[in-house]
């Protein structure tokens, strides 16, 4: 049991234990903390007040241990989030993006904690009117709990708006439509959708998703605006329950893509949205591993060609290959940019005059346009040793000027304004810092790190430029390492908090990411998962053994599957860090992917594997989740974040792991959870109420190295 020293934070909690036993693949197991998962966890979603009274108990007693942690530190809390504020431009705007006659762009007010959106007409010397408000989400926020815009989407002749928003945090979004001259909303409301909003041609049809009883997204309607929304067409019912459905729309905007898929196969089908009664038609058959995503380019006949972006013929790093719009099948695809290995094509969009790429090679980003008239090819590259670079998009498609963003650890976030056949670069907007920002105190490195099979590991770190690098500076460690993504080496302020304070703050590039090419995914998921976690601990070993930091220095951090990452890490090398935050933390990875009727779990099992059929898999997953490897040892201090309604990590999986961790470990640190009873997977919704959020961990942070202030 964790020792009573512990109990001048307040009474320990201490969840009962209620076991529950059940054999699998000639294993028995026994889960003595099942009961914290609700039976309503459906309804739950939707109301958080029909939790059981015994959960909802257990989850207030841990928040009221977690509140008399931090209790003594609220002056550091009022000056973190001071300074982290004053690091954000509160009447901030974006760029305004050009659609015809109006440029739209987002903006916040003063004090604001939602986005507006907004439109100014241009005019013909290409200059800005008045700006007009379509849609203050701070109003809309007004007397809610939770709130959290989804889509915003202008219908073609600019005359309505349709936008979504979630009031609960379980990811259940409310369709509505507005009319843009009187400002008020139609009747049309509609329930249950994931946010996906898809304008037709006509400005009267409009396409979403629905989620089906697990949770998924599965299902395609089309709606006629002034028109009942229980008798909305469906369109396309997914029938596969390990494939997600999601709407987009081609840069010509010719078609909308129903995109079908899990984390290793997909399938597009077209909408011609010209046509209100369209079907789908489909424009590959799904094959097992097989993965591509559509864009159109019209060209001389007004039909053209589809772009694809896949890794058939074995494109690992994936290439770009083209087919006709009337007969596309794989068989007719033909290669345009042909596969390189070593360099990964991440997306792709089709305007008039070029094709333009983000690709990633030797672990950095740049930009490839492709001209169509005679294939000319040059790139959009720097030269820093780390940084972020991404597509900024057009709603045209043919914009007079590209647009991207460019950000280093420590150069804040850019928009540029390319000009394709001049190749000049317009600076359009920096981030500005109203507290003050000096790159130049500042150091951003890539190092790498050597795991346990020879990989090298790429780590990008930022610390002030008066760190003393001899060993005694304290490090936050971030991870992540799965589905493919990436973790950029972009700007941010709320970190300066810390290092500002003394902190190295590195980023590790571990496998379960494509920061090397897709075999650094496929090195980290199924049956070699366990590579992350070697990565993860590869990497705070270099950065001890290279003078940037201490073990007893060392705060892992990492969120969601990053947060599978911190249970696995604290389990295998506890003695390696001194300090463990994680954030909505997948850690009961055996007893979720065994339960075929939770939200995530068919689509996920191409991820992890499937332990209802595959023993294997089973054994694999077993042998690593972080609930079912808890043992009677000493574990560092722990914060663990939840959110009641979250439908991605079930609240129950964190205080089931929390829950343990005080039955089992020998260690004198603290152990927290605290759950935000309104809200999801992303935590305080507003951007100053996340603040607080983040000003915990860095309290939590500094406490566990000893650096209080």
């Amino acid at each position: 049991m964790q020792p009573e020293t512990l109990a001048a934070n307040g009474p320990i909690p201490t969840a009962p234990r209620r076991p529950q036993s059940r054999t699998l693949h000639g294993v028995t197991l026994t889960d003595a903390y099942a009961w914290l998962r609700a039976d309503n966890w459906r309804e739950v979603m939707r109301d958080p007040s029909v939790l059981d009274g015994d959960i909802r108990t257990y989850l207030e007693d841990e928040n009221a241990y977690c509140d008399a942690y931090f209790a003594p530190h609220d002056a550091l809390k009022t000056a973190l989030v001071a300074e982290m504020r004053g690091r954000i431009k509160e009447d901030d705007s974006g760029v305004p993006l050009p659609d015809g006659p109006f440029a739209y762009f987002s903006r916040h007010r003063t004090g604001g904690q939602h986005p507006l959106a907004c439109r100014r007409p241009l005019r013909d010397d290409g200059s800005l009117g008045e700006e007009v408000i379509l849609l203050d989400g701070d109003k809309e926020a007004e007397g809610k709990a939770y709130f959290r815009l989804g889509g915003v989407q202008h219908s073609p002749d600019h005359a309505r708006l349709a936008f979504s928003a979630d009031e609960a945090g379980s990811e259940l979004f409310t369709l509505r439509i507005r009319d843009v001259a009187t400002a008020e909303n139609l009747g049309d409301v509609i329930i249950d959708t994931t946010g996906d909003i898809l304008w037709g041609t006509d400005n009267a049809t409009l396409y979403y998703i629905r989620r089906d009883a697990e949770h998924r997204p599965s299902l395609v309607y089309r709606h006629l605006i002034g028109t009942d929304p229980a008798t909305d067409a469906l369109v396309y019912q997914e029938p596969d329950k390990g494939f997600f459905v999601s709407l987009g729309q081609t840069q010509s905007k010719a078609f909308g893509l129903i995109a079908c898929g899990d984390h290793e196969t997909s399938e597009v089908y077209l909408l011609d949205l010209a046509d209100p009664q369209a079907r789908p038609r489909l424009v590959n058959a799904r094959s097992v591993g097989l993965r591509y995503d559509v864009e159109h380019h019209p060209g001389p006949d007004g039909t053209g060609l589809l772009i694809l972006l896949t890794n058939a013929d074995g494109a690992e790093d994936f290439k770009i290959v083209t087919a006709t719009v009337n007969d596309p099948v794989k068989a007719n695809w033909r290669d345009l940019v042909p596969h390189r290995t070593g360099r990964m094509i991440l997306s792709q969009t089709a305007y008039r005059d070029h094709l333009v790429r983000l690709e990633r090679e030797d672990g950095l980003p740049r930009i490839v346009l492709h001209r169509w008239s005679d294939g000319d090819e040059h790139p959009i590259a720097f030269a820093e040793e780390a940084y972020s670079l991404g597509l900024d998009g057009a709603y045209e498609f043919a914009p007079k000027a590209l647009r991207f963003t460019y950000a280093s650890m420590t150069t804040p976030s850019e928009v540029w304004a390319y000009e394709v056949e001049s190749r000049e670069r317009t600076l359009l907007k920096r981030q500005e810092v109203p507290s003050g920002h000096a790159p130049a105190a500042y150091v951003t490195r890539r190092l790498f790190a050597t795991a346990p099979d020879g990989e090298t590991v790429p780590v990008s770190l930022l610390y002030r430029a008066d760190t003393p690098l001899d060993g005694s500076a304290p490090c936050l460690l971030y991870g992540y390492g799965a589905y493919g993504m990436s973790m950029p080496a972009s700007f941010s302020t709320t970190r300066l908090s810390l290092v500002d304070r003394g902190f190295v703050y590195a980023i590790a590039h571990i496998r379960g990411g494509t920061e090397k090419g897709w075999h650094w995914y496929t090195d980290g998921k199924l049956k070699k998962k366990t590579n992350t976690f070697s990565d993860f601990i590869a990497a705070a070993e270099h950065l001890v053994k290279e003078g940037f930091t201490k073990p007893e220095g060392i705060v892992a951090h990492g969120g969601s599957a990053g947060g599978m990452l911190m249970g696995a890490i604290a389990n295998m090398r506890p003695d390696l860090f001194k300090g463990i935050i994680a954030e909505v933390p997948f850690v009961d990875v055996l007893t979720t992917m065994l339960d075929d009727t939770l939200p995530l779990t068919p689509p996920e099992w191409p991820e992890w594997g499937n332990p209802i059929l595959d023993a294997e898999a089973f054994a694999t997953i077993r042998g690593y989740s972080p609930v079912d490897n808890v043992t009677a040892q000493a574990y560092p201090a722990l914060f663990a974040l939840a959110g009641l309604t979250d439908p991605r990590v079930t609240y129950w999986e964190p205080a089931k792991w929390v829950a343990s961790l005080r039955e089992k470990n020998t260690g004198t640190d603290p152990v927290l959870l605290r759950t935000n009873m309104e809200a999801g997977h992303g935590g305080a919704a507003g951007r100053f109420d996340r603040l607080e959020e983040v000003a915990l961990s860095y309290i939590f942070a500094l406490k566990s190295v000893g650096r209080e202030g």
